[in-house]
């Protein structure tokens, strides 16, 4: 016999709140990696063998900055909600697991924010 409402139930959330949620975002996250490195991918084979001015021309058309920046922040965000579902089920010291947390979103948010730095730059002529 199950302690929970029929409102948990129907929620699909777990004692933390939040389970389903962070679930659904790692699964959404993963779909938009797969078709963004996919399209990457074409288009990285298209200008193989190209020079420094075509690479760069290619790459900072419109539809390809934004393109590579919804991956890298899809990316980004993936990866911190994968490393925190492994940091939460294999540390047990309270403080080190408070602190790889809070790591772990800072390091994603510096390779986030550095590699939207560098699509500017690039989209913008540097």
């Amino acid at each position: 016999m199950s302690q929970r409402t029929p409102l948990a139930k129907v929620r699909g959330l777990g004692s933390a709140k939040e389970g389903t949620d962070h679930f659904w975002k790692q699964r959404v996250t993963a779909v938009a990696n797969l078709v963004l490195v996919c399209w990457l991918f074409v288009v990285l084979v298209k200008i193989a063998g190209a020079d420094y001015d075509t690479v760069k021309r290619t790459l900072a058309r419109p539809q390809n900055a934004i393109a590579i920046t919804l991956l890298m922040l899809s990316a980004a965000m993936h990866m911190r909600l994968g490393m925190q579902v492994i940091i939460e089920d294999y540390v047990h010291t309270e403080g080190r697991k408070i602190f790889l947390l809070m790591l772990n979103s800072f390091f994603t948010i510096v390779v986030a924010l550095s590699s939207i730095y560098a699509i500017l730059k690039l989209s913008f002529g540097a």
